[in-house]
């Protein structure tokens, strides 16, 4: 089987390419985990921009429920704490982050490329968090950071779906490049990032950051661990499907 996380080291820059394409990169837990192995050795191996992409025809479609009958709803609980704990670990880098997304890229896909300070979208690029309609709140402080509490409302309150240039408009993505464009992108980050000194920028990026970890997973761990979790996710997988006409 082949890695789902892909990891090259050019120079100052890391590139980790998330690698399901035939899940449309879900998080699955193995890979939850081994992003948060490349992120922790990144802080030691003098890595200076992040850059995480996907590989197929999506960026990433957000948490993996593939084995969705065979789990409880502790197994979800401790799944929805590990993702938190990797947006946290993104979006507080001592360095600067680049999500390239394409694609479909939903619920905890979304959430991270959100985490990422530098976030760039393809044109056909389609957005959507759902999280809240089965009573999961993941990420919303770091979304209001991102775009303000009026479009967080507008967005999270209609589950709705959102492009790539209403993301750019409401500051949820930050510009729109062609794929073939990208590595022109990440070769002028990398220049960006550096400039400072390894130590200036980190000192920068978490002065930065606001700083909300400890209440926004309290927020997680209430929302999830409200019994019939796992009650509450079949149902809103069911109403999708009415209303996408496939049930």
């Amino acid at each position: 089987m082949a890695d789902e996380l892909i990891i090259s080291k050019e120079g100052a820059v890391t590139r980790l390419r998330l690698n399901r394409p035939e899940k449309a990169n879900a998080l699955s837990p193995e890979l939850v985990e081994s992003l948060l192995d490349a992120f922790d050795e990144a802080r030691t191996d003098a890595t200076r921009l992040m850059v995480l992409e996907g590989s197929g025809k999506s960026f990433c479609s957000g948490f993996d429920l593939s084995d969705f009958d065979d789990v409880s709803d502790g197994d979800l609980v401790l799944r929805l704490i590990r993702i938190e704990t990797l947006l946290q670990t993104v979006y507080h880098a001592p360095f600067p982050s680049m999500a390239l997304a394409h694609g479909r890229v939903f619920g905890a896909g979304a959430d991270l490329f959100c985490a990422c300070n530098q976030r760039i979208a393809a044109p056909e690029t389609k957005f959507r968090m759902p999280g809240l309609a089965f009573g999961i709140v993941l990420g919303t402080r770091r979304l209001a950071a991102r775009i303000g509490f009026d479009a967080t409302r507008d967005i999270q309150n209609a589950c709705r779906t959102f492009d790539a240039g209403e993301a750019v408009e409401i500051g949820f993505a930050s510009r729109i490049v062609e794929q073939p464009e990208w590595s022109g992108v990440v070769a002028h980050a990398t220049e960006t990032a550096v400039i400072l000194p390894a130590k200036s920028s980190a000192a920068l990026f978490s002065l930065t950051a606001p700083d909300t970890r400890a209440e926004d997973m309290a927020e997680l761990v209430r929302s999830a661990s409200t019994p019939g979790l796992k009650d509450r996710i079949r149902a809103y997988r069911e109403q999708t499907l009415k209303a996408a006409g496939k049930s």
